[in-house]
């Protein structure tokens, strides 16, 4: 296993072969456990009790990564069922296997040895949250409260998978005449569907990002911007707002059978923040400290709404459309003419120079890997002077119908000690929807879509260069509200000049972004960073009320009630959290984008004073930061790497705000 990067042949997978192959998985799985329950008491150790069932549970990690992923990216419709059916059966054979008592009696008994009380590192950290696990899983309660626990866990692995599938095959949008995208690009207008409709040619923009930011930012009808608006806050339907509130019940009731006075004291209790207390009051202390520079922002766009239309109004489905008009007022900044000097292929290039260059390492791309679409691309991870690749990732880039709807990059296989002393090599994957290449043009990213591309392969990155040598600790497990740090870091790269004129490109001239327009483009940084960040503030609060105490059990009301955080009122009739995904797996904890922001741009600090190609802090990053994965704490990790305590001074210095 130690030298596979080959996984499965994604493209001739059959739903039965994903039946299959998840249902060996728990088989083997279940012999595991079986044989690791049968030691004797006294035979108990280390390898044989806590290494045993990692090895365990690495079968169903496997199934997942092979199999289970495909239900976010596979294009045929029987395989993504297949795939997301046997992904709900392993959630629920993990959480089954959680609750075992035979397997708790098995590491208990060894966490009584005097071998145990003889760990050190991630070895007595793994055992440390492995009793932790039981704790928080009602193994301190009475057998028919665990029950209870039990139920309402595996219940919510079911309303989880229905919330996420529902999203993603959502298929809505708008249809409007051509003279009806006045404001976009030819070059736009070209990757929409036609329909036609009453003798005449119709085109369809959707909810996709690709089509929606675009439409949002550029188009001038603001009515066509208020009615896809309106399409996109109603993605997932009223079906999707009962099933959300049907999980935030069932969380609260677990919260309650385990002690805990919410869901969002049992989250956080495992994070960074430790305390809800402590979130309440991160984001209380930011909407404070941003909201000045909001009422800026606002304020001028009101102005040049006022100057352009003779109105003030900067409606919800407004703001995009003159922060664009903004730019290209005050700044000369056109994201579509920014966009011909980011083609996909030279950002790309850049990508991996500056990481490859940071971080001693090289990619190869490996033609022969197997992979789930043609648009699917895979790359072998060397040592910068290695000969063996120790790494794979891919990158599936391109929208398709039914494919996951965001950008997110997923674990395939975790890298991890193996018992002869070799390591698994992990294995990752980026998916993104960047618009598709044509016939006469390359895929072109508006720079907002370079800064996702970067965003996202600091999590391969991440994901795929962990030493960690416990699977528990490898690559982006760590805390969740520390996870996005690494991520959210190499975002500054893409405001590096230096960076940024050494691979933007004119598809058609080749010449490189002009430095006026780049000077320009990182002087609106921090434009409406106010009016932005209140978004995000809006969203983490909404999150984080939903799972807190006094959270009345109409996610809709408390939409409307919170909505004033944006500094837009509420849409009645609109329900966005429907189509808010990240309420499943980033449940109680979406506030972790703001608050690993501070960590990342505290981190980015070391950079900005050695330069941000330096080799030297780029392999102490490496080896403080992305190698160690959750082996210790995060805030552990920041001090490390900081040789000091951290700070909020360059996350408020980046939204132009004074420390």
């Amino acid at each position: 296993m130690a030298g596979t990067l080959d996984l499965v042949d994604f493209a001739s997978l059959t739903p039965e072969q994903v039946a299959a192959g998840c249902e060996a998985a728990m088989r083997d799985c279940d012999a595991a456990v079986d044989s690791i329950v049968a030691i004797p008491h006294d035979q108990r150790t280390f390898a044989n009790t806590l290494l045993a069932l990692e090895s365990a549970t690495d079968h169903l990690a496997a199934a997942q990564g092979q199999f289970g992923f495909m239900a976010y990216v596979s294009a045929d419709d029987a395989l993504r069922t297949a795939a997301r059916e046997w992904d709900e059966k392993l959630d629920k054979y993990a959480v089954g296997l959680s609750f075992r008592e035979d397997l708790y009696a098995a590491v208990q008994t060894f966490s009584a040895t005097p071998d145990s009380r003889a760990l050190s590192g991630e070895d007595a950290r793994l055992l440390e949250h492995e009793l932790r696990d039981y704790r928080r899983n009602g193994f301190e309660l009475a057998p028919e409260e665990r029950a209870k626990v039990r139920g309402l866990f595996d219940k919510l692995v079911e309303l989880d998978v229905q919330f996420r599938k529902t999203i993603d095959e959502w298929d809505d949008g708008i249809e409007v005449r051509r003279e009806d995208l006045e404001g976009l690009p030819e070059s736009y207008v070209a990757n929409l569907k036609t329909v036609e409709a009453g003798g005449e040619t119709k085109y369809r923009v959707s909810l996709d990002y690709p089509e929606l930011h675009p439409f949002m930012a550029n188009a001038v009808s603001t009515d066509l911007r208020r009615q896809l608006f309106e399409k996109e806050q109603c993605k997932g339907g009223p079906g999707n707002v009962k099933v959300l509130e049907e999980a935030l019940r069932a969380r609260a009731e677990a919260a309650r059978l385990l002690g805990y006075d919410s869901w969002a004291a049992y989250k956080t209790e495992v994070r960074m923040a430790k305390r809800r207390e402590t979130v309440d009051s991160f984001l209380a202390d930011l909407r404070e400290r941003v909201a000045v520079k909001a009422a800026r922002d606002m304020e001028e766009m009101k102005a040049l709404a006022r100057e352009r239309t003779g109105s003030d109004a900067v409606n919800i489905w407004d703001w995009r459309y003159w922060n664009n008009e903004s730019l290209k007022s005050r700044y000369a900044i056109n994201e579509f003419e920014v966009a011909q000097y980011f083609p996909l292929d030279a950002c790309i290039e850049g990508l991996f120079k500056v990481t490859q260059s940071m971080l001693g390492v090289r990619y190869e791309s490996a033609p022969s890997a197997p992979r789930w679409h043609p648009d699917v691309q895979a790359f072998d991870v060397f040592d910068e002077g290695g000969s063996q690749p120790f790494a794979r990732f891919y990158m599936d880039l391109f929208p398709r119908p039914n494919k996951y709807g965001h950008a997110a990059a997923f674990t395939l296989q975790r890298g991890r000690a193996l018992p002869d002393g070799s390591y698994q090599k992990p294995v990752s994957a980026i998916v993104a929807n960047f618009t598709k290449p044509g016939v006469d043009q390359p895929s072109l990213l508006r720079h907002s879509e370079v800064v996702t591309f970067f965003h996202e392969f600091g999590h391969i990155l991440h994901q795929t260069l962990t030493r960690a040598r416990r699977a528990r600790f490898s690559g982006t497990a760590t805390e969740r509200d520390f996870v996005e740090a690494p991520s959210q870091m190499l975002e500054h790269w893409v405001w590096e000049p230096a960076v940024l004129g050494s691979f933007s490109r004119h598809h058609e001239t080749g010449e490189s972004l002009p430095k006026t327009l780049l000077d320009s483009m990182i002087a609106a940084k921090n434009l409406n960073s106010g009016v932005l960040t209140l978004r995000q503030l809006f969203f983490a609060t909404l999150d984080f009320t939903y799972h807190s105490p006094g959270f009345h059990g109409d996610t809709t009301r408390s939409v409307e009630e919170l909505h004033a955080i944006t500094g837009f009122p509420y849409h009645r009739g609109t329900h966005f959290q429907s189509g808010f995904g990240h309420l499943f797996g980033y449940d109680a904890g979406y506030y972790g984008y703001l608050w690993s922001h501070v960590f990342g741009d505290d981190m980015y600090t070391r950079f900005e004073s050695a330069g941000p190609l330096d080799p030297a802090t780029g392999r102490h990053y490496r080896a403080a930061i992305l190698e160690r994965g959750g082996s210790v704490d995060g805030d552990e990790l920041v001090r490390s790497f900081l040789g000091r305590e951290p700070n909020n001074e360059a996350f408020l210095r980046g939204l132009g705000l004074e420390g």
